[in-house]
Formats: structure tokens, C-alpha cells, sequence
């Protein structure tokens, strides 16, 4: 049956409540957790259902929240790090490749499955990939989700209490007032360009090219117009919103075993990469909260409004997450290759 208005409705009504609370009790990325764990309780009481325009719409604000940060000299200092971004996203994928044993002794699935359910590529990008290795999606759909769902649960918290408000003075830019003018006109820029970027079949267009459009303007100091937090509060509750759809009782009672391996290995992958970003952050003298974020294996969007919410080097966490993106689309494959060739899977 199609949803009707009124569940849509209630749907974002209970999960912009569940923001406001999660607010007042200044919990770190409150209206996002907030959005996500009220529509999710919803679920298991009564169908939910969020528009289809609702995220893309949330991802849109965002690219437009988060490239507002890159002025010329973060772009610089972006750029400087890269040796260290591509070092990270090299590590991520092998860090992933570590837990892939632990998650096929769990589920009982081939190490190729495993492989593409435990590499942090992001959800969309390793079922894609998935898919072109004769890979069945739906596990690897499966576990990529809880993974992500996992780290945000998790990462906001604990980052929360030691690394709130501790940006980096290279990776910041001051904020420009808003121009209500100039910001619908941006607004209808960045629709432009992520349709012409939606055609080229990149994934997440919806958030990389107002991104992309938003960076040339701040990195050329043509920006004519800051962003309102307002706008990133309300990509949060988008994004909130539609992870928390997918939890429905049916979804998590579906494979008990799929389910709870994934959560487990996704714990063991988020420590690792904890591990490795702490000690990546030592060695370089980048940010450490920073680099930790930037190596967490969860989405794209969803570590970058972390990094906003918390002060964390926005554009920093970003270049980390995505340059592994990028990275993975020519890697995951070849780098599995090597691991069966040298026998470290089975």
C-alpha cells in the first residue's frame, strides 16, 4: 500500500520532536540522533514513510552548508594534507580487510561478501561495487547500513566528550552573514548542479555538486551569501529521518545473525580505525579528533555534519572522506584481488 499524508506527516513531525529533545539534552548531533531514533521507535509501532525528495533535498542544504567552509587558504591547507588523506583511506580499506575474517566466521558467508559488507566505501558506493564483482547486494546493503548507523550512534558521543569545540585555525574560515537573496539563488545553483552532476552517474550527486559549486564560489571569495544553520539543522533531520525509516521490525528481526555480526564488526572496524587515526594524528601533527573522525567508517555526509556539529576541521574530515570515496572506486577491487592472490582470505 502507498503511504498516505498523513503517515508522511507524523513521520516528520515525530522525528523533527525527536530533534528538539535530543536538543534540550545537548546531545551531540542531537537533530540528527534525534530524528533517527524517534522515527525508528516509530516504526516498530506504526508505518512510516519519508518522501523521496526528502533526502536529496537535506543533501542539497548540506553540500551548500559544508563548502561555505573552504576559503582559499583551508583549501591550501587541504590540499597540503593530501599525502595523508590517501595514507588514511589506504589504511581504512585495510582495516576493513582485517575484520572481514571475524564477519565470515560470524555469518558464515564467502570472504567475498564479507569483504564488500566490511570495507567503509559507503553504502551506496561497495553495493555498486558489490554488484560489479557478482556480489549479492542485499547483504552487503545490509551490513554497510548497520555500519553506518553504528559509528553515528557512537562517534558524535564519545567525540563529544573529548574533542567538542576543538577546531584547527588552518582548517577554518569565518562565516559570511546571510543574504536571503543571494541564498536562493544559490539554492537554485545548487539544484543545477547536482541534475548535471546526477547525470554523469557519480554517487551522492545530490550533495556533491552544490558542494563542488559552493566550494569554487568560497575558495574564489565569490561566496555571495553564508549559510544558516537552520539549513544544516534541517539536513540533519532528513538524514535523520531516512536512516531511521529503514530500522522497521521487519529489517531488524530479518537475519539475527547478518544483524549482529555486522554491528560487532563495525564496533571492532570503528576502534581499529579509532587506533589508527589517533596515531596518524600524532605522527602528521593534523588534528587528532579530526583525523580520528575523518577515518571513521561511517557515510560521507553523516561524518560531515558530525565534524560541524562538533568544531572538528570540517574541511579536513571532509578531504578525508572523500578522497577514500574516491579512492575505493578503484581499489576495493584490485586490492581484494591481491589479498586472495596472497592468501590473507580465504
Amino acid at each position: 500500500m502507498q503511504p498516505t499524508i498523513t503517515t508522511h506527516l507524523i513521520t516528520l513531525i515525530t522525528a523533527t520532536a525527536g530533534g528538539a529533545l535530543f536538543t534540550l539534552a545537548h546531545v551531540p548531533l542531537a537533530w540528527m540522533i534525534g530524528a533517527l531514533f524517534a522515527t525508528a521507535a516509530l516504526a516498530w509501532f506504526r508505518p512510516v514513510a519519508v518522501h523521496g525528495v526528502v533526502r536529496p533535498v537535506a543533501l542539497i542544504m548540506l553540500g551548500l552548508g559544508l563548502g561555505q567552509t573552504f576559503s582559499g587558504p583551508v583549501m591550501e591547507a587541504v590540499a597540503g594534507a593530501m599525502p595523508v588523506l590517501v595514507l588514511a583511506a589506504l589504511l581504512s580499506i585495510l582495516a576493513g580487510l582485517a575484520v572481514v575474517p571475524f564477519f565470515t566466521r560470524m555469518t558464515g558467508m564467502d570472504s567475498r561478501t564479507g569483504y564488500f559488507a566490511s570495507v567503509p566505501g559507503g553504502v551506496v558506493v561497495m553495493a555498486v561495487l558489490a554488484q560489479r564483482e557478482g556480489v549479492a547486494m542485499a547483504p552487503v546493503t545490509l551490513a554497510q547500513t548497520i555500519r553506518v548507523l553504528v559509528v553515528v550512534l557512537t562517534f558524535p558521543l564519545v567525540l563529544g566528550f573529548f574533542a567538542h569545540h576543538a577546531d584547527d585555525a588552518a582548517f577554518s574560515t569565518a562565516r559570511l552573514p546571510v543574504q536571503p537573496l543571494w541564498l536562493g539563488v544559490m539554492m537554485l545553483g545548487a539544484l543545477a548542479a547536482a541534475l548535471l552532476m546526477r547525470r554523469t552517474g557519480v554517487a551522492n550527486p545530490w550533495m556533491l555538486g552544490p558542494f563542488g559549486l559552493t566550494i569554487a564560489l568560497a575558495a574564489t571569495e565569490n561566496l555571495p551569501s553564508g549559510v544558516p544553520n537552520i539549513m544544516v539543522n534541517m539536513a540533519q533531520i532528513g538524514m535523520g529521518t531516512a536512516l531511521g525509516q529503514r530500522l522497521t521490525r521487519d529489517f531488524l528481526l530479518r537475519s539475527h545473525r547478518l544483524a549482529w555480526a555486522s554491528v560487532l564488526s563495525s564496533l571492532a572496524l570503528s576502534l581499529l580505525c579509532s587506533i589508527l587515526g589517533l596515531a596518524l594524528g600524532w605522527a602528521t601533527g593534523l588534528p587528532q579528533a579530526a583525523v580520528v573522525l575523518g577515518m571513521a567508517p561511517g557515510g560521507m555526509p553523516e561524518m560531515a555534519l558530525t565534524a560541524k556539529a562538533l568544531d572538528l576541521a570540517v574541511p579536513l574530515v571532509l578531504g578525508f572522506h572523500l578522497t577514500r570515496t574516491v579512492l575505493c572506486n578503484f581499489l576495493v577491487g584490485p586490492v581484494y584481488r591481491a589479498a586472495k592472490a596472497l592468501r590473507l582470505l580465504a
